[in-house]
């Protein structure tokens, strides 16, 4: 039985698919793009470039670049087939979500009312700014991409950034209004005193 590919082999035949590159390239790629939903570390990247080689879906030529010697790597026939298999395959999505302000929100309960707001107010930083940075870098180069589909995914990653902003405001909003209830009902009430 033929081994499944993992992702990050997926990632770099996708990225093949539209021409050679170097194991570099493909890096570069990645952190302007893919990364925002599936990353890849050169760690992962020259390891399958090699098993996809040896798998025969990825052929490798030295080309360099500026002076530098590096290995351009390009689709086989048989790696093209196995891109549009996967493409085509009808499997259940992987989908996963790792983020560490979540985690601690998780946990918030053991934490005092500040650092609960502190780690909110640190995670609508965080999302605020992947939103713009989505929408002021990524979009324009996505949008200069041969297909529709790149600028697609990168206003999906935007409009999803934008949402979680808006999901701390209203976490924080809701926060801010139980403790708020809280005090109110802590607060000793002045006592009546009676008029002769």
């Amino acid at each position: 039985m033929e081994r499944k590919l993992s992702h990050t082999a997926l990632v770099i035949l996708g990225l093949l698919s539209s021409g050679t590159k170097s194991g570099y390239d493909i890096k570069r790629i990645v952190d302007r793009s893919t990364r925002f939903f599936w990353s890849a570390s050169y760690g992962q990247i020259y390891p399958e470039l090699r098993g996809l080689t040896e798998r025969g879906l990825v052929r490798g030529e030295p080309g360099g670049q500026g002076g530098r010697a590096r290995t351009v790597h390009e689709l086989t026939r048989a790696g093209r087939e196995a891109l549009e298999s996967w493409l085509h395959a009808d499997d259940e999505f992987v989908h996963e979500i790792r983020d560490e302000g979540m985690l601690k929100l998780f946990f918030a309960d053991a934490a005092d009312p500040e650092a609960r707001l502190a780690n909110l107010a640190a995670m609508r930083r965080r999302y605020d700014a992947l939103a713009r940075r989505l929408r002021d870098e990524i979009e324009p180069l996505a949008a200069e991409s041969p297909g529709a589909f790149p600028l697609l995914t990168a206003r999906f990653g935007a409009e999803y950034y934008e949402w979680l902003v808006d999901w701390c405001d209203r976490a924080e909003a809701e926060l801010r209004a139980a403790s708020s209830k809280r005090t109110r009902r802590a607060r000793p009430s002045s006592p009546t005193t009676l008029e002769p």
